[in-house]
């Protein structure tokens, strides 16, 4: 899939160029697209000088809170939920453990952590399921929770809008908050509808009504604000939230004896190995992006979509954000590229690349998901987890442009 996308920007690109040469007489478009593919790649090796950084520095505090047992903690504070959510699961069964600690892991950013465990909780799953090639219902739910991106700490997303020179980075974490939720939810919803799982449990209401409740508050707090006041409280909690995170790692690691200067140092080293692997992926998809928009082709398509907004009676300004939402449930480093390449075109602050980092925050990559955690245990029937899936991806991307615009327009 990933290969048949890639290639396609190349292709389409080609294409466009062709038709401004042969029909518009622009014959300069292929010095142009040339000289965006060697200007994309000299960007690739600029992002990764932050890039390493800022994953050492993550990777280093993770692993403290790793070794203090806060995800573990985390894990033992979600089971009673999973265990009424996936009733066919035996209580005590090792797979609600597993679960509950990849959930964890994904919503402090672990995401290195995240998906081993996950794939060590689908194949536990896998020994429940009375057909081996039919994913189950606590499969799916598991799957569709994991593709609604669960994440709280977008921390990547800050470290791409400081490169790009923001002079504050967490401007966004609010509205990827607001969307993340949404797309969690609709996820849930969407699979409790079909499989009519008992959402009014006394447990599963013990853990849903106070998160809706505090969420309802605080947007209540938030609707008597201005755009300026929300971008203001947006920045403080985001800051806050990210230093008090690693303050909370340190001093519980301190006090539960972890050596916390050995434990970073050890998470540090997995950081920089992780970001020395992504930079190929980089420069591939940041010149296919920057050769596509070069060509003119990306331009076109979204002017065909800004005409059909505007003739629509409504604000155009988030169409430039759409390539991001439209790649992101194939590819994760297209989205990603697609989210620079806007940042450098539009500006880093403009509307466009607030609405783009909150999507890119607040969805997630649903078809290498999909191959992943169903590949891996040989389910050949996804039954409803890709439409509820695609269901929560839509929702975040819809939540992503109305927040932005609550905030920002």
């Amino acid at each position: 899939m990933l290969n048949g996308l890639w290639l396609g920007f190349f292709v389409v690109a080609m294409v466009s160029a062709l038709v401004q040469w042969l029909v518009g007489g622009n014959a300069g478009i292929f010095a142009a697209m040339v000289e965006s593919i060697f200007a994309m790649a000299k960007l690739s090796v600029d992002v990764m000088v932050l890039l390493f950084g800022t994953l050492t520095l993550w990777l280093g505090f993770l692993r403290i809170a790793e070794k203090a047992g806060i995800v573990e903690w985390l894990a033992k504070v979600l089971g009673p939920l999973f265990l009424r959510l996936m009733p066919e699961v035996p209580a005590g069964h090792p797979a609600l453990g597993l679960i509950t600690l990849n959930f964890a892991a994904n919503a402090l950013g672990l995401d290195n952590a995240a998906t081993p465990i996950g794939l060590k909780a689908m194949r536990s799953l896998q020994e429940l399921n009375p057909s081996k090639t039919v994913a189950s219902n606590a499969q799916i739910l598991f799957l569709v929770l994991n593709a609604s991106s669960l994440s709280l700490l977008p921390v990547t997303i800050f470290m791409y809008r400081a490169q790009q020179g923001a002079p504050d980075p967490t401007i966004v974490f609010l509205p990827i908050l607001l969307a993340t939720f949404v797309s969690s939810s609709v996820g849930l919803l969407s699979v409790a509808i079909v499989q009519r799982l008992r959402l009014w449990d006394p447990v599963v209401l013990a853990y849903l009504i106070p998160g809706a409740l505090l969420l309802g508050g605080f947007m209540a707090l938030l609707g008597g604000m201005s755009a300026t006041a929300l971008a203001a409280l947006s920045s403080l909690l985001g800051n806050l939230t990210l230093f008090g995170l690693i303050m909370v790692f340190m001093l519980i690691g301190w006090l539960r004896k972890v050596k916390v200067y050995d434990a970073f140092v050890d998470g540090a080293k997995e950081g920089f190995e992780v970001a020395k692997n992504l930079l190929p992926y980089l420069v591939a998809m940041l010149c296919a992006v920057g050769v596509l928009r070069a060509s003119g082709a990306l331009e076109f398509g979204l002017d065909g979509i800004r005409h059909l907004v505007q003739w629509a009676g409504m604000d155009t300004r988030f169409v430039d954000a759409l390539p991001t939402a439209m790649v992101k449930p194939f590819s994760g480093s297209a989205a990603r590229a697609l989210l620079i390449e806007t940042m450098q075109n539009k500006g880093v602050d403009s509307f466009p690349a607030l609405v783009a980092a909150t999507i890119q925050g607040s969805t997630e990559t649903t078809f290498y998901v999909l191959a992943v955690y169903f590949g891996a245990v040989g389910i050949q029937r996804a039954r409803h987890a890709v439409a509820c899936a695609l269901l929560a991806e839509l929702a975040g991307v819809i939540a992503a442009i109305l927040v932005c615009y609550w905030f920002f327009g």
